[in-house]
């Protein structure tokens, strides 16, 4: 099954008068490389949310944002009055000719005037990120999924292309070894005293040269590997790119052994829709 290294999912949620939105998108890499920004409160969490992205995307340069957005009224900063009072008492016994507010102004600095609650991670608001962390992978997924089944038509499309091509070799292979034949019979009738056994021990070693019979099985096979391992296996894109690269040789193999133009051009053609291959397996997970 081909799945797309490219992907991008988005999911939401709200706890406790968070909102919490997660967006996850991703290009094609050799390893799984991860990029993530995520809000301080939940920093501590953050080996755990990077497990759950390691383990479910595999492979791609990938880059994570978390956003935590406040709907209700914070009430995490406590102001202490009594404090302030006794800061500004004691600062007006000091100077007493000074204005209160400039008293307050001093006194809200001093320590413990301003406070901030603690509010610890709980439990069930880490179960609501990772669940919206889950939910963001999933459409993610979905996304690689229909990415994937246009790879896959762009893939097979190009495969049937060199399969067809290969087999628009077959009519001149017949053809360039007897045109080879006659040019040399024709070049030796110019000489006497020919030995003939000679000539055509020659003609089999180079008709032997010539032969491409076993690079076209050989390629045919190939071709037929990638797509099973494209249809039957999963996360096949590494295995796909050595396929493809044992598909490259025998194709240019091919090429070396044609001596003959509409071959060549056939090679030509198979090299084009290989590179397309390349490319495109590229982006496979």
């Amino acid at each position: 099954m081909i799945l797309s290294m490219t992907g991008f999912g988005r999911a939401e949620g709200v706890f406790e008068g968070k909102k919490i939105t997660i967006d996850i998108k991703s290009l094609n890499s050799k390893s799984f490389d991860l990029n993530i920004k995520i809000p301080l409160r939940y920093k501590e969490k953050e080996f755990e949310i990077r497990k759950i992205l390691n383990d479910r995307i595999i492979r791609g340069k990938v880059d994570c944002y978390i956003n935590l957005e406040n709907l209700e009224e914070s009430t995490d900063v406590k102001i202490n009055k009594n404090l302030i009072d006794s800061y500004i008492s004691e600062l007006r016994n000091i100077a007493s000719d000074g204005p209160d507010f400039e008293y307050l102004k001093m006194a809200v600095r001093l320590p413990d005037a301003i406070t901030s609650r603690p509010d610890e991670l709980s439990e069930g608001e880490w179960e609501a990120l990772a669940k919206i962390v889950h939910a963001a992978v999933d459409r993610f997924e979905e996304f690689r999924k229909t990415e994937g089944k246009i790879l896959h038509e762009e893939l097979e499309r190009n495969l049937q292309n060199i399969e067809k091509s290969l087999s628009e070799v077959i009519p001149f292979e017949e053809e360039r070894i007897t045109a080879v034949k006659e040019r040399y019979q024709k070049s030796l009738k110019e000489f006497e005293n020919v030995d003939e056994t000679r000539f055509y021990q020659e003609m089999a070693y180079f008709t032997e040269k010539l032969d491409i019979s076993e690079e076209k099985v050989r390629l045919s096979q190939h071709l037929k590997y990638y797509k099973e391992v494209m249809d039957n296996e999963d996360f096949n894109g590494k295995k796909l790119g050595f396929i493809s690269q044992e598909i490259g040789r025998e194709i240019n193999t091919l090429g070396s052994k044609a001596n003959h133009a509409q071959i060549q051009k056939l090679v030509v053609m198979m090299k084009d829709d290989l590179e397309k291959i390349k490319e495109q397996t590229l982006n496979v997970l």
